[in-house]
């Protein structure tokens, strides 16, 4: 199978000297332990599966076949009739997963227990294979621990920084397969909105392509580059404190802004939209083993 370039993600990725032991166009046998650049996955995704992320923002869905991310959507209204065009042109989902921050919508899951022969709405009592170290995981967000699911799918056993760019930030961290915890601060949109909305005169911003300098020099100029390289600064100082303690610390970004802000820091980062995506489908087959 050859799947769209544009899908950076862990399943398709091939490291130059990964030759022929790659996920890139090879199919494994479930269940089979293979061993690509040093990282060891375990292939146990055999079906073709829906994984929905309902953010505060937008709904996220990825379809995943044999394991990989073959289309990924977005969309701020997600009904019944958005799900039946899709599976519609994709008959072979035959199973879903969903998350969601927002308020239950009963008749989505209604839906999706009748069309799916297996369905899973996740949330903090449904079993993940990973150790949850929170104090409070009943206040936890699913797709913060997802997420950490997703990460220790990617890097069995190690030490992870996961930062998600949404509309709020969040920064989690997994270690030796247990999610440790982490902090929440807020995401790019809110920290323009809030300087708007709390002062009488500074403009509404927002991110742009453009390159941030060190100090803006008008009022537009001065809250982007403030916004942006408070980000990176507050960001890059939670990788300098983890790296000394965490000697082969990876680094994960993932949520709408990661690429934005994966191209503002020197480390090396490895960035991915469906993160979230890829736990869910480990967290939904984890449930049927």
């Amino acid at each position: 199978k050859t799947y769209p370039k544009r899908l950076r993600t862990f399943a398709n990725w091939q490291p130059k000297s990964a030759g022929k032991g790659s996920f890139s166009g090879i199919s494994y046998r479930s269940g089979e332990r293979r061993e690509v650049a040093g990282t060891v996955f375990i292939t146990n995704f055999v079906r073709m599966n829906l994984a929905i992320d309902i953010g505060n923002t937008l709904a996220k869905l990825a379809i995943i076949d044999g394991g990989q991310v073959v289309d990924f959507l977005k969309t701020e209204q997600i009904d019944t009739a958005y799900i039946e065009k899709l599976l519609k042109a994709n008959p072979g989902i035959d199973a879903a997963v969903i998350v969601s921050s927002r308020d239950t919508d009963e008749e989505l899951e209604r839906f999706l227990e009748q069309r799916m022969k297996r369905f899973l709405r996740f949330d903090q009592n449904v079993p993940v294979p990973i150790v949850n170290r929170y104090a409070t995981p009943g206040t936890l967000g699913a797709d913060r621990l997802a997420a950490a699911v997703g990460a220790n799918t990617i890097y069995p056993n190690s030490d992870i920084l996961i930062v998600d760019f949404g509309t709020a930030i969040t920064i989690d961290v997994v270690s030796g397969g247990e999610f440790l915890g982490g902090n929440i601060t807020p995401g790019a949109a809110i920290r323009f909105k809030a300087l708007h909305h709390f002062t009488k005169k500074l403009p509404l911003c927002s991110l742009n392509d453009n390159p941030t300098e060190l100090f803006g020099n008008t009022s537009v100029s001065a809250i982007e580059c403030g916004v942006v390289n408070g980000i990176v600064y507050e960001i890059e100082g939670y990788i300098r404190d983890l790296q000394r303690k965490y000697s082969d610390l990876r680094i994960i970004f993932t949520g709408g802004d990661s690429n934005f802000f994966a191209k503002r820091l020197k480390n090396t980062i490895f960035a991915t939209y469906d993160l979230v995506a890829y736990g869910l489908n480990r967290i939904l087959e984890y449930n049927a083993e």
